[in-house]
């Protein structure tokens, strides 16, 4: 199937990794990102854990063939193809991708989305209060002192907070590497990582504070990306869900009616 370069408007095929007439990367060739969803419903998860609006805001259906105007989609047809769509506001259907390939289809839609998701965030401003003059009672001297004290609550546990950036860490002459909430050590022997007792007490000198301190982006022997430890922490990694995408405004303040349902995608 033939797809448009974003770039020179030609009509190119879909397996390529640039386009031949200007050169572009195709917006799929990337695709296979680890931190990216892969199949629809990763694409489902992904959606719920950034604590987007619900599907009828934003206008993104995912598994859904969607016929009114104003709506992104993915989903499979009768014959097991994946069709990514927009339908504009005029009711318009524009195929962005069909075919078989559902890795591609979804990295199209999931794009589009973060992309929303950048736009709605920048057009978001909060709104802005004229505060009225109001006389003081023991209701407004109530709420003050609980803010005190939940501010305080707040304080406190950050300071005990001793959780650790992920990644590779040099203590006591061993490798090491954090993810989540284990602790993983290099054996140079098997050239291999294996997790940590967690009652070994080997980081009990250190806290959140200094932690940076025995952070390394240097290691020797096989990386722990490599190994199935990784592979099995991967989702639940903050990392993963891309957490700038996150979605903290509310219902509300998500305005669909300001996206461009005019154009192509």
């Amino acid at each position: 199937m033939k797809i448009k370069c974003n770039f020179c408007g030609s009509m190119i095929e879909e397996t390529g990794e640039s386009c031949p007439h200007c050169g572009a990367p195709l917006s799929g060739a990337n695709r296979t990102a680890s931190e990216q969803p892969k199949t629809i419903d990763e694409l489902k998860e992904w959606y719920v854990a950034h604590h987007l609006p619900p599907e009828e805001i934003t206008r993104f259906f995912i598994g859904k063939n969607i016929s009114e105007p104003k709506a992104f989609g993915i989903y499979k047809n009768e014959v097991g193809d994946v069709v990514v769509y927009k339908n504009k506001s005029t009711g318009e259907r524009a195929i962005r991708y069909q075919g078989a390939d559902e890795a591609y289809g979804v990295n199209e839609l999931y794009q589009r989305l973060k992309a929303e998701i950048a736009d709605q965030k920048g057009n978001h401003t909060p709104k802005t209060y004229v505060a009225q003059p109001q006389k003081k009672n023991n209701k407004s001297r109530i709420g003050c002192l609980v803010f005190v004290i939940l501010f305080v609550i707040g304080s406190i546990m950050a300071i005990f907070d001793t959780s650790f950036p992920n990644g590779y860490y040099n203590y006591q002459g061993q490798q090491y590497y954090h993810q989540g909430k284990e602790w993983y050590s290099y054996d140079a022997e098997t050239n291999d990582w294996y997790e940590t007792d967690p009652s070994s007490g080997i980081w009990d000198g250190i806290d959140k504070t200094n932690a940076n301190d025995y952070r390394t982006y240097e290691h020797s022997g096989k990386d722990f990306e490599e190994t199935s430890w990784y592979d099995a922490g991967s989702h639940s990694d903050d990392s993963y869900w891309d957490s700038d995408s996150d979605w903290d405004s509310g219902s509300d303040s998500w305005d669909s009616g300001g996206t461009d349902w005019d154009s192509d995608w």
